[in-house]
């Protein structure tokens, strides 16, 4: 889950990228203008910010400019435009910019691009953080620690009662196999179904009939 705001001038996008946002488990704070963009960044830093360009106030890139001279733009900015030209997205991307979505934006789209945006801005944090913390663990050491981990995780998946039932060692399977999708995508239906090749009301279905818990995050399944 991040923290992402959306900066956009038309209430109708911004109530669609809320909801699609906050089913994938995010928490979302919408500005429909430069001020109230600037506001929100100064009560503190969003994991990713959906900039729009065109604003009647002050335009997306001005605002960027300006979050990237007073060292501000920490954090990764993907820009948004239903009529802007590749001028405008080259100009962005030289500002600091990591992405340009061309309205209207489709669902694949926008959650690849949020996906890249918050797995680049946890690079950055994580190369920072190791400039200040020097690891203590050998390389090969490490690698052994991890090697562990991918011995424990495997096992793990594979730890079912196989002296039950054909039925029920199936449930089990299928219970643990839902969970640990449910658990990598970070509770989000739509991927979920994407993974598993269900749709979703089947998928739901699914879930109910194995006893999944449902209630746990902040998830809309419907």
């Amino acid at each position: 889950m991040a923290n992402i705001l959306v900066v956009d001038d038309e209430h109708g996008i911004r109530d669609l990228l809320w909801e699609i946002l906050n089913d994938e488990g995010h928490t979302v704070e919408l500005a429909e203008n430069a001020a109230q963009a600037r506001a929100a960044r100064a009560r503190g830093k969003p994991d990713l910010v959906l900039l729009d360009i065109w604003m009647p106030d002050t335009d997306g890139v001005s605002l960027l400019k300006e979050w990237s001279v007073s060292g501000a733009l920490t954090m990764p900015v993907i820009m948004m435009s239903g009529h802007g030209t590749i001028d405008t997205a080259v100009e962005a991307t030289k500002i600091g910019a990591m992405a340009f979505l061309e309205k209207p934006v489709t669902l694949q789209k926008l959650l690849k691009a949020v996906d890249q945006g918050l797995a680049r801005g946890r690079a950055t944090e994580v190369a920072q953080q190791k400039k200040i913390i020097q690891p203590e663990v050998q390389p090969e050491e490490l690698e052994e620690v991890q090697a562990e981990a991918e011995v424990d995780e495997e096992l793990s998946n594979q730890l079912f009662m196989l002296d039950k039932p054909l039925r029920e060692a199936r449930d089990e399977f299928e219970k643990a196999y839902f969970e640990y999708h449910l658990n990598k995508e970070n509770g989000s239906m739509t991927r979920v179904a994407d993974k598993t090749g269900l749709e979703r009301t089947h998928l739901y279905r699914k879930l109910k009939q194995l006893g999944v818990d449902l209630t746990r995050g902040k998830r809309s399944f419907s």
